[in-house]
Order: C-alpha cells, then structure tokens, then sequence
C-alpha cells in the first residue's frame, strides 16, 4: 500500500483514549484535495491511523444541525 500524503490543518476536538487509540475531529488535505472534515482514530504519535470517515464541509454543517437537538 502507497504512503498517504496528508496535513493536519487544524485539530477541532480530541476525544479521550481507549486503549492505544483516541479519536480526533480534525480538518486534513488528503493527497492534493480539497480539506475535508475527518474523524479517525489515532496513536499517541499519529503515526499510525484507524479507518475513519471524511466530511465535505455541507456534511458537516448538516451533522452539526441534526445532532444539536439530540438529547443523550
């Protein structure tokens, strides 16, 4: 499997650890694309990465009007 090119541009939320892995919301320039809104899983380090799932920045809007009514 090829090397994956990306940058963090800005980390938005770090979530607590589990185990080896905590998550991040983060915005990442995957290869040469546009940045995207990413959730993921992370190593101390971030050297190594979960499977995870990227936003378009109309997702993310979306996701943060629906879940702002959810009651937990």
């Amino acid at each position: 499997m090829p090397d994956l090119k990306y940058s963090i541009i800005q980390t938005l939320a770090v979530l607590p650890a589990v185990g080896k892995w905590h998550k991040e919301l983060n915005l990442i320039e995957w290869g040469d694309r546009k940045a995207k809104y990413d959730i993921r899983g992370w190593n101390k380090d971030r050297s190594e990465m979960t499977k995870g799932i990227t936003l378009s920045r109309e997702e993310m809007e979306y996701l943060k009007e629906s879940i702002g009514g959810i009651e937990l």
